[in-house]
């Protein structure tokens, strides 16, 4: 069913979707392997030490900190933005679905994805709020 008013066909709104998910999964895969590459050429060469457990350092458990991180071309900060923007792709495919229901007029589906999108933004961010 055509929209008139936005000349959106749901073919239009599901290939918008699918190219949004595979431009962001190879955006999140090149960003991942930027800094997996960078990694292993920086730290390749050295002896793991698998009786030391570290984790996270505090730096990489932000979003500020991993963006700052990435800026300075840190491989760890690379592979974890990577790994944001592979978390961010799904939520943004619901965000657009927001957008397209809400431009066809069809507010039940527009209310039930904006409850999917409050669902999932609270699942990532709820507990730093």
């Amino acid at each position: 069913m055509e929209n008139e008013r936005t000349g959106w066909t749901e073919q239009q709104v599901e290939r918008t979707i699918g190219t949004l998910l595979r431009v962001g999964l190879m955006i999140a895969t090149a960003v991942v392997l930027v800094g997996a590459s960078l990694y292993l050429y920086r730290h390749g060469s050295e002896p793991p030490h698998y009786r030391i457990f570290r984790g996270e350092p505090a730096d990489l458990r932000s979003i500020g900190g991993i963006l700052r991180d990435s800026m300075q071309e840190r491989s760890r900060g690379l592979i974890q933005l990577g790994l944001l923007l592979l978390l961010a792709t799904p939520v943004a495919r619901v965000a657009f679905s927001v957008v397209a229901f809400a431009l066809e007029r069809d507010r039940f589906y527009a209310m039930v994805t904006l409850v999917v999108l409050a669902v999932l933004l609270y699942s990532i961010v709820g507990g730093y709020v």
